[in-house]
């Protein structure tokens, strides 16, 4: 078998339609060739993975017409927004089109819409933070749909304390839904979008405070501020302030990243010295919520009974004494 005529250096890492002789200058033959990869009919790649969410959109982008967009979990995974694992790693490519007809194709799922509103990510047109999050409500339990939504009124969390500003406000989304109508999904949302807090570091979080509610617990405070030894200032995740009860949120990366591990255990030493008690919670815990449940019930419960007990105290070491051996003063009845 005749040796392949080496690729052009300007095709590799990129995605090409085999009509762009102009870019890839490639015979027919060649194109046929099993170093280029051809995933979706009449594309060409070369180095690019399927399984990673901007390479397997970089991939489609050639087939992309005017009126066509990257929407729903593709647009979703693009943003970065947090989904649960059965939709983190899909294979197909979610394209919606507003010219009256659903993309149909191998490995494409097409989207109908009304409207588009578009933004551009590395000149890949996508549906906008708002909208991705109105198509997602058809596929997301309501509770995953507001972590999705925290995500967006927070901005991605980095480290040493920084985070990225926010993708879009709560206006947005309302004005998204205003558009959406009631399309299916429609009730999620309307479910979603009261429940929506800024300042959200994580989807587990979100799950959390959800599970707290349900369980009829009061709302925690998120990312509360208490002042520790040294001047600093750290924020639990999920936080009581009356009670100085915080909630912690353990994933796995906390034990697989050995600084950061160092770091939770020195800021159990400083919430405890600053007279706060952290409960840490992990996966088990959205698994089945009942113990953490009872034990931040349990929590409250005695922070109530002290706070009581420390309010009857102060009243009584505030009340003024009568001296020893002094009359009361008689009432006289009117006759």
């Amino acid at each position: 078998m005749p040796a392949l005529t080496p690729l052009p250096p300007h095709v590799r890492g990129t995605s090409f339609h085999v009509s762009e002789y102009g870019f890839h200058q490639l015979s027919r033959g060649r194109l046929r060739g099993r170093d280029l990869d051809a995933h979706f009919h009449g594309i060409r790649s070369v180095g690019l993975c399927l399984d990673d969410a901007f390479d397997r959109a970089r991939i489609y982008a050639p087939r992309l017409h005017d009126g066509q967009v990257l929407c729903s979990v593709t647009a979703a995974l693009l943003w970065d927004i947090p989904l649960p694992l059965r939709l983190r790693r899909p294979t197909e490519v979610h394209v919606g089109d507003i010219r009256g007809s659903k993309p149909r194709a191998r490995g494409v799922i097409g989207h109908l819409l009304r409207d588009v509103d578009r933004r551009f990510l590395e000149e890949i047109p996508v549906t906008s933070p708002a909208q991705t999050w109105c198509q997602l409500a058809a596929l997301l339990s309501p509770e995953d749909l507001v972590a999705a939504g925290d995500f967006l009124l927070s901005g991605k969390r980095m480290r040493h304390g920084r985070r990225d500003p926010p993708l879009c406000s709560l206006t947005d989304l309302e004005e998204a839904r205003a558009r959406f109508g009631r399309q299916p999904g429609a009730a999620n949302i309307r479910w979603a979008l009261p429940r929506l807090r800024p300042g959200v570091d994580s989807r587990p979080e979100s799950l959390l405070r959800l599970t707290f509610v349900a369980h009829r617990l009061p709302e925690p405070a998120i990312q509360h501020p208490v002042a520790v030894l040294g001047g600093r200032i750290l924020h639990p995740d999920l936080a009581y302030p009356f009670a100085r009860l915080g909630i912690e949120y353990e994933g796995d990366d906390h034990r697989q990243d050995k600084a950061r591990w160092r770091d939770d255990l020195r800021r159990g030493v400083l919430f405890d010295d600053a007279g706060w008690r952290i409960i840490r919670a992990t996966q088990d815990d959205l698994d089945d919520p009942s113990t953490i449940v009872l034990a931040v019930r349990r929590a409250l419960r005695r922070a109530a009974v002290q706070s009581t007990r420390s309010t009857a105290e102060s009243k009584r070491s505030t009340a003024v004494p009568i001296p020893t051996g002094t009359a009361r003063p008689r009432t006289h009845r009117q006759p």
